[in-house]
């Protein structure tokens, strides 16, 4: 046991020298302090997320339906209407469509940014539902391996592609890319096997044919054959940011935010609390209009299980928040979460299982290190749920030579 002890401190210590890459204040930050705002280079809406009817913006994933529109598809009740209507942040009036393949945007500037980014190249035009598009084929071949909840998409990869074949300056595009982590073959492998199951071998060997029919670029070449195909989903699957954006979620902070008389705030909140137990009823718990996307900054922050630092969507679009959970002095690390709120208060050796297997790291923050004497046994709940659990938000990565100062 102690022995064991003594490689798996040194461990972490190795992971600690060689991480490299991390994000530092320059500056003293408090608690509750937006640290930065980040667009990201790209983002795509999942696609069981799109078929199951999540209306969302194909570039800024902003929620497309009125927060009534959207309470009256989750609840299952047509006739729901929603008081203080007024407090919804979504303008039909403005949305328009791509007018070759019909694809929404919540506006104008949405639509030309993405034409402008990708979108001439990805655009199917009349083709749009015919299933025999090489892109359609790609997303249904998609669909078929990596069922819900979803935690990557092969968009957020067709998209890279497509952002790279319309630049003017393709070497800039292919720099930005180039930020996020290469790992080593067998490293790609584990998290393609992560991601795509026990047959990722054969499925990923199929989506690299249907990637290329569709996409192939000289410019590109090497994404495209197995080795740099391989490099490039594990690129997604570690770096992708999830993006959560939702019409009701906001008419809700709205409400919560009315100064109301006690009674009026009393039936409000009952009415709240009724819909989402109607929403869970019909529903579940897949709320939001769900997606990912590759921030350049956020990827830069190294993994803590005691974060001082988390991101959020407050704008209802891709536009990601990393705001402080604690006050954050000059020269510290800003270190976010890799784990859900509930994986956090688990064991150390529950924590470090889920920390490997998705992110190849042994995690030695200080509460991983305060805890290095507990024993390296998880209780048979806690098994369970492992075993039965989706894989969480691939939030980040740890092995890119790269220090920022924020």
């Amino acid at each position: 046991g102690s022995v064991f002890k003594l490689i798996l401190q040194l461990l972490n210590v190795l992971s600690s020298m060689f991480q490299g890459k991390g994000l530092f204040a320059k500056k003293s930050i408090k608690k509750g302090d937006t640290i930065f705002t980040e667009r990201p280079l790209v983002s795509a809406q999942f696609l069981w997320n799109e078929l199951y009817k999540y209306k969302a913006c194909e570039y800024c994933l902003r929620a497309l339906e009125t927060a009534e529109e959207n309470a009256r598809r989750l609840s299952g009740n047509p006739a729901l209407s929603l008081p203080h209507a007024e407090l919804c942040c979504v303008h039909p009036e403005l949305h328009q469509a791509c007018p070759q393949c019909q694809v929404m945007y919540c506006s104008s500037e949405c639509r030309q940014a993405a034409a402008d980014q990708y979108h001439k190249v990805l655009c199917l035009g009349p083709s749009q539902d015919d299933p025999n598009h090489p892109i359609n084929k790609l997303k249904n071949t998609w669909r078929s391996m990596h069922y819900p909840p979803e935690t990557s998409s092969i968009m957020l990869m067709a998209k890279m592609v497509a952002a790279v074949k319309q630049a003017k300056d393709k070497a800039h595009w292919q720099k930005l890319f180039s930020h996020f982590c290469s790992r080593t073959a067998n490293e790609e492998e584990e998290i393609a096997h992560k991601l795509l199951g026990e047959q990722f071998r054969g499925q990923l060997a199929v989506l690299n044919g249907l990637f290329t029919a569709a996409l192939y670029d000289d410019h590109l070449s090497r994404w495209f054959v197995p080795e740099g195909f391989c490099s490039l989903f594990a690129l997604v699957g570690t770096n992708g940011q999830g993006i959560g954006t939702s019409s009701l979620s906001q008419w809700v902070h709205g409400c919560d935010a009315l100064e109301l008389p006690a009674q009026q705030r009393a039936q409000l909140d009952s009415f709240i609390d009724q819909l989402y137990r109607d929403i869970e009823k019909e529903t579940g718990d897949f709320l939001n209009c769900e997606g990912s996307g590759l921030f350049l900054l956020q990827s830069s922050c190294n993994h803590s299980c005691i974060p001082n630092a988390e991101a959020s969507f407050p704008d209802n679009n891709f536009l990601l928040h990393l705001s402080a959970l604690s006050d954050i002095s000059p020269g510290e690390e800003i270190c976010i979460s890799y784990l859900e709120c509930c994986q956090r208060d688990r064991s150390r050796h529950s924590r470090h299982k889920i920390l490997r297997e998705n992110y190849l790291f042994i995690c030695s923050c200080p509460k991983c290190v305060s805890q290095m004497d507990e024993p390296d046994l998880t209780s048979e709940e806690e098994e369970e749920e492992e075993e039965g659990e989706a894989e969480g938000e691939t939030e980040g990565d740890e092995m890119e030579d790269e220090m920022t100062d924020v």
